[in-house]
C-alpha cells in the first residue's frame, strides 16, 4: 500500500492504492465496482479501497477514518504575511490539518522526494481558527487547509486530505534537478486551475 502518487484524486484514488488487478476490498477481498468507499488509516495516512460494509464498519473508528469529497474556497481569510512567517514552513505551499495520532495540528509540505512534516504550533492553530472560524469544522486526519502563497499567490482552500497528498505525488513525479524545473511549477499551476474549476462547478451546481 502506497500513498497517492499522482494529481488525481478520490473518485479514482483506487488507480494509486488498489494494489491488486481489478476492483477489491483491500479488507475483505470483495469485488467493488470503480466507485467505491475509500478510508486513511490515521496512524501512517494511507490510503485504503473499501466495500461499503467495511467502510460503515471502520470508517470513523480509532483507527481509521472514511475520506468524503470536499473542495471549498476560501475568501478574506485572516493570514498576515508576518504570520505565515511565523509558522515556519519554509515553502508557500502547504497543508495543514488536525493530526489524532499527533493531537494537535499537523503542516506537511511537498519535497523532491515527497511529504515533509513541519511542527506547527498548537497556539499558531487556535489563534488561526480565531481568526478564522470556519476553520474549526475541519474533519481531524481527513479534511486540511490547502495554502497556496506561491509567486504573490493567496490562496485558501478547504479540502479533503487526498487531494492535499495528490499535490504531494504530483510535484514528486515531475520534480527534477534542485529547482523542480518548469515542468513541475507548470503541474501545479495546472492542479489549482482544476481545483479552481471543480470549487466554480460545485458552487454553481449547489447554489
Amino acid at each position: 500500500m502506497e500513498r497517492i502518487e499522482s494529481g488525481n484524486w478520490a473518485s479514482r484514488l483506487r488507480r494509486f492504492v488498489c494494489a491488486t488487478e481489478g476492483e477489491h476490498c483491500e479488507f475483505c477481498s470483495k469485488a467493488i465496482n470503480s466507485r467505491h468507499a475509500h478510508l486513511v488509516e490515521r496512524a501512517t495516512r494511507k490510503f485504503f479501497c473499501a466495500c461499503p460494509q467495511c467502510a460503515f464498519l471502520l470508517g470513523g473508528g480509532e483507527r481509521f477514518a472514511a475520506l468524503r469529497a470536499r473542495a471549498d474556497a476560501l475568501h478574506d481569510v485572516d493570514l498576515s504575511d508576518v504570520e505565515w512567517e511565523g509558522f515556519r514552513i519554509p515553502i508557500d505551499l502547504a497543508f495543514v490539518f488536525h493530526s489524532t495520532p499527533a493531537q494537535g495540528p499537523v503542516a506537511i509540505y511537498p519535497g523532491p522526494a515527497g511529504a515533509i512534516e513541519s511542527p506547527f504550533a498548537a497556539d499558531g492553530w487556535s489563534r488561526l481558527i480565531a481568526a478564522n472560524p470556519m476553520l474549526a469544522d475541519l474533519d481531524p486526519d481527513v479534511e486540511a487547509l490547502l495554502v497556496n502563497r506561491m509567486n504573490g499567490a493567496r490562496e485558501y482552500y478547504l479540502v479533503s486530505i487526498d487531494r492535499c497528498y495528490a499535490l504531494i505525488g504530483l510535484i514528486r513525479k515531475h520534480w527534477h534537478g534542485l529547482s523542480g524545473g518548469a515542468e513541475v511549477w507548470e503541474a501545479v499551476r495546472d492542479y489549482f486551475g482544476t481545483l479552481r474549476d471543480d470549487v466554480e462547478t460545485k458552487d454553481r451546481v449547489h447554489g
